[in-house]
């Protein structure tokens, strides 16, 4: 039984798993991105109905370019349709859209859906969910390093104005509260260039379920797991 007062505030989730998934069942890859989708659409709707505020969900990475060009077009074409069946789910249910990662690199027909969904949605405040799409943590420093190099540049703020809190205002999760627990199935034990400095004090929970398998239970085990744990924060 989770204990709904000791509930994570944000969780962040590494999909992993898919193309084992299918591959196990001798099935080509992108069936196992199918079926990812709909655990998607699951754990979407379980972190609302649980009261979670923020989700993030690690959808694709900038190395994930990288692999067969069929097989990037058919996961852009399944985040085209996503965005069109899922928009009224996301009003209706209060539920913020925010894209984290360099959404210039995208297709040119995904990008518009993509921003019309975050306006739409703008307004939703009962649970944020974080898209990572094009994202590297390691480029998303990088970026918020050249941000404020380009307002101490500018004259709009001076060098030892920097701090934690300042550089954490530049990041893609600007105003959010750093992931209380991190999940990564597959049972992989890295982080993939994913939220690398929101991550410094989150909770890591890794399990053997690939993502189409993920199911209500694995997340529930997550959060016990969580709130079973002592939390330092370094001390």
């Amino acid at each position: 039984m989770l204990n709904r007062d000791k509930l994570p505030l944000h969780i962040a989730i590494i999909m992993d798993g898919n193309g084992r998934w299918a591959k196990l069942r001798g099935l080509p890859r992108i069936m196992g991105h199918h079926a990812g989708i709909k655990t998607v659409k699951e754990t979407i709707k379980m972190c609302r109905e649980l009261g979670i505020k923020y989700l993030t969900l690690y959808a694709f990475s900038t190395e994930n370019w990288k692999r067969p060009k069929e097989e990037v077009e058919t996961l852009m074409g399944f985040l085209n349709e996503y965005i069109d069946k899922e928009l009224d789910s996301f009003i209706k249910n209060d539920i913020r859209l925010n894209v984290i990662g360099r959404m210039s690199g995208l297709p040119d027909y995904v990008q518009p859906k993509l921003r019309k969904a975050i306006e739409k949605t703008k307004d939703c405040g009962s649970m944020t969910l974080n898209v990572a799409l094009n994202y590297s943590g390691r480029s998303e420093i990088v970026d918020a390093a050249k941000k404020f190099a380009s307002l101490v540049k500018s004259g709009r703020r001076e060098i030892n104005d920097l701090d934690e809190g300042s550089f954490s205002d530049l990041l893609y999760t600007k105003g959010q509260p750093d992931p209380d627990l991190l999940i990564r199935t597959s049972g992989e034990m890295r982080l993939s260039n994913f939220l690398l400095w929101q991550i410094s004090y989150s909770e890591l929970y890794i399990t053997p379920k690939l993502w189409p398998d993920f199911r209500k239970k694995d997340l529930e085990e997550a959060i016990a797991a969580y709130q079973k744990r002592e939390r330092r924060f370094g001390a």
